[in-house]
């Protein structure tokens, strides 16, 4: 329920307007030769941000910076494919990289028409090429067209129609300007997301902002960190008019583990026991019950919230890859796993690895694949000749901020993978 597609450069040519294709974002090179994004006028700082999938360890970074230093699955559809064959991953919902996780490129877009375009091509793309390319393995992710509520409900609802029902959202819009979860600004979205069984996707770093405890503290305590966006995100959602006014919304915490929840659980339980006299706070059961109806919760490798996971919630957990970003457990997430589920009844290991999603989601991969053609075993067997083994690059890190040379990448052949 958590990969990251990294956009090959061609991605807007068959989905864009006419008129506005000279407009759209374009892939340059650097004067240090680092590969990067060109958007009205503006480069973006990096490429494949964190995409180390097939690298050593010790090489993890904000790397890399060009293409040809990239794991080919990271940006083609077809060797994606066969990265996720390797790691006996059947389904995949894939956020964003460059425009964002919640699409804030084009909300800074000036001219809103020419903003537009550029979303829904990308979303068009998203689900038509990057998702269609292979029917049933894929969960299509759209972006909100955050800057307008009603064009947001608009997206939708088209989206939708497209078999998309998963939209990504800041879990703090407040943090990028906009009005916060609690302002009634944002209630055409939820009543649209409401009405075609839409999930909210929340992830971390999607106000653009993380956790950070000083300037001089080492990265370790910003990555160890993170989770931290998304437990603020439960609370501020649980106490706000979203849950009693729009009882249908459902949010998915996308990244954010799940060893904290049990605390988190009884804590605002307690809350509601003890201050509802004077907050005046009117829920319509437990908050731990609303907890577990309205959320979504995702985990990478949480063993302690695997062992209590009757107090996290069965029914909403879902299972995350992260490929192709540091935290990713690929190409060996089965063995991973399979020893935090180790004790695990077979039928919650079912509703943890898939059944979960596919209800949650709108999610039947079964229409294209055969159950029994959908192991880990027989997947892995279609991924035979795939190397996944660590290849070095002996690169050190290339800061983003150069100067940029202008050469249009767009229609420059991309490597593929030699299988």
């Amino acid at each position: 329920m958590d990969d990251h597609v990294v956009e090959p450069p061609d991605m807007f040519q068959n989905h864009l307007p006419a008129k506005y294709k000279d407009a759209a974002p374009r892939v340059v090179v650097a004067e240090d030769g680092s590969d990067v994004w060109l958007y009205e006028g503006q480069q973006l700082p990096n490429i494949g941000l964190n995409a180390v999938a097939g690298k050593p360890h010790e090489e993890y970074g904000i790397e890399p910076t060009t293409f040809a230093e990239m794991r080919t699955g990271c940006y083609d559809i077809h060797d994606r494919v066969k990265d996720m064959n390797a790691n006996g991953v059947l389904g995949s919902m894939c956020f964003p990289s460059f425009p964002q996780f919640c699409g804030q490129l084009f909300a800074r877009t000036q001219d809103k028409q020419v903003a537009l375009a550029m979303l829904q091509a990308y979303n068009d793309w998203h689900v038509d090429e990057w998702c269609g390319s292979y029917p049933g393995r894929f969960i299509p992710l759209a972006l909100p067209p955050v800057w307008d509520p009603q064009l947001m409900a608009a997206e939708v609802h088209r989206m939708a129609a497209k078999g998309c029902r998963a939209v990504t959202f800041s879990e703090n819009p407040e943090k990028l300007g906009w009005p916060s979860f609690h302002n009634e600004h944002w209630d055409p979205f939820w009543q649209a997301v409401s009405d075609t069984g839409t999930v909210v996707c929340l992830h971390i770093g999607s106000s653009s902002q993380l956790t950070i405890t000083s300037v001089e503290a080492p990265i370790n305590v910003m990555i160890s960190l993170q989770p931290m966006n998304l437990v603020q995100a439960a609370a501020d959602l649980l106490w706000s008019r979203v849950m009693t006014e729009f009882p249908l919304v459902r949010f998915a915490l996308s990244e954010g583990g799940i060893g904290w929840i049990p605390y988190f659980l009884e804590r605002v339980d307690y809350v509601y026991e003890h201050h509802q006299a004077w907050t005046g706070q009117d829920l319509p059961m437990k908050p731990s019950e609303l907890f577990q109806e309205r959320f979504i919760t995702c985990f990478i490798d949480d063993a302690s919230g695997l062992k209590n996971r009757e107090d996290v919630g069965i029914k909403q957990m879902t299972w995350e890859c992260d490929y192709p970003h540091s935290d990713s457990t690929w190409p060996e997430s089965p063995e991973r796993l399979a020893k935090s589920l180790a004790g695990i009844p077979d039928d919650e290991i079912r509703a943890i690895t898939y059944q979960n999603a596919m209800r949650l989601f709108h999610y039947d991969p079964f229409a294209h694949l055969p159950i029994e053609e959908s192991t880990v075993a027989a997947l892995r067997k279609q991924a035979i000749g795939v190397d996944t083994s660590p290849v070095p690059s002996g690169k050190e890190v290339i800061r983003p901020d150069t100067p940029v040379r202008i050469i249009d990448l767009a229609a420059r052949a991309v490597p593929k993978a030699a299988s």
